[in-house]
């Protein structure tokens, strides 16, 4: 029956991509074989297209269900439903005995050699192997990882929530949960109420802290922060890169002495000293985001011992996370369903990439067996 024909977005390597068809042979070792169920957008997909120099599938957030799986395979079985965990952790070196899985030196596509990935010969574009997104390449109606790539799902939960837990949720709720490790009846600032900021937010309810203040240039996102927890909303106007305005407000809040965490949440560099200005004496400054351009600090921001944070995925650790994750939408404590504003089609993902970028979506979602008419 291999190899399997698959729809897949595919990057060239050249800031381009397209729709187009690959070859996916059958699992090997300790790899899985599974069809995708959905696949989430993220940012990083975009910046992925732009920046990487050889072709690859895209996407890195997805749940589906094992098909076929290697003779190494301990944990896992065909059927199972399963969401997947980019950063996959071999769980010997240093990073791993550490507890920074995100990190690991083996298979993170962030630190590690490039072991990570499933056989090069498991996916092939036009007869030659090709890379998938982050060891996993999502945006496939098929695709091959390593079974430390994937976490069971409880079937109740829909494909699409569950989609997007592998990036975007897990790096809002971690960071918040993981890092900052925001405590009860605490004060939370959050700058850019997108995606991330969304869960921030929420991750910061289920923490238990008591004042939640969005903070955003939309009106309508400071509404839906509301819904997702927030207790207050702070509209700042986009020209204002050092937030005197939003900083003057939140001392309002606060009675003069500013949040105990803020996060920023807009991916923006000239934000990326902000959250330090909304921090009290001694208060927490997490840059969630993701920025990677080179900014300026002033060191005055840093003084009475305020703390800055850039953790990476939310410090994850999956098989922690994504059960306590599973548990908490169950009881209606994380919100999934009500982050995902559209679902696309793999002929709309023009489209998609487009709402994305425009800020129009918290979360879109691209589920291969969707037709356009559907």
């Amino acid at each position: 029956m291999f190899p399997l024909k698959s729809r897949a977005v595919v990057a060239d390597g050249k800031g381009h991509f397209t729709v187009d068809e690959i070859d996916v042979h059958g699992p090997k070792g300790d790899e899985v074989l599974l069809q995708i169920e959905a696949a989430g957008l993220c940012h990083t997909d975009w910046d992925s297209i732009k920046t990487w120099d050889e072709p690859f599938v895209v996407g890195h957030e997805g749940a589906g269900i094992v098909r076929h799986v290697g003779p190494d395979v301990k944990n896992i079985k065909v059927g199972d439903h399963v969401v997947l965990n980019w950063a996959i952790p071999c769980g010997k070196c240093s990073y791993c005995m550490e507890g920074l899985y995100a990190l690991c030196e083996v298979n993170s596509p962030c630190n590690g050699d490039g072991s990570g990935h499933a056989h090069a010969e498991t996916c092939l574009h036009h007869d030659q192997p090709i890379s998938r997104s982050f060891h996993l390449g999502t945006m496939s109606e098929y695709t091959v990882v390593r079974e430390a790539a994937v976490q069971k799902l409880n079937p109740d939960i829909p494909f699409p929530s569950a989609s997007i837990m592998s990036c975007g949720v897990m790096t809002g709720f971690g960071s918040v949960v993981n890092a900052a490790k925001v405590a009860v009846g605490t004060t939370v600032a959050v700058l850019g109420c997108g995606g991330i900021g969304l869960n921030v937010i929420q991750a910061s309810v289920i923490s238990g802290a008591t004042t939640i203040i969005a903070i955003d240039i939309s009106a309508e996102r400071l509404e839906q922060a509301k819904s997702f927890g927030a207790t207050h909303g702070i509209i700042s106007d986009p020209k204002d890169n050092t937030l005197a305005a939003v900083r003057e407000k939140i001392w309002d809040i606060t009675n003069d002495r500013g949040a105990d965490y803020a996060f920023e949440c807009t991916a923006i560099p000239a934000l990326g000293a902000a959250p330090l200005a909304l921090i009290r004496h001694g208060g927490m400054a997490v840059q969630v985001s993701g920025i990677e351009q080179t900014i300026d600090f002033d060191c005055t921001l840093f003084e009475w011992d305020k703390v800055y944070i850039n953790p990476l995925y939310g410090k994850c650790n999956p098989d922690r996370d994504f059960p306590v994750m599973q548990s908490l939408y169950k009881s209606g404590d994380l919100k999934l369903d009500e982050l995902i504003t559209k679902t696309y089609a793999f002929d709309e993902i023009v489209e998609a990439f487009e709402d994305m970028l425009a800020g129009r979506l918290a979360k879109g979602v691209l589920i291969p067996s969707k037709s356009m008419a559907s």
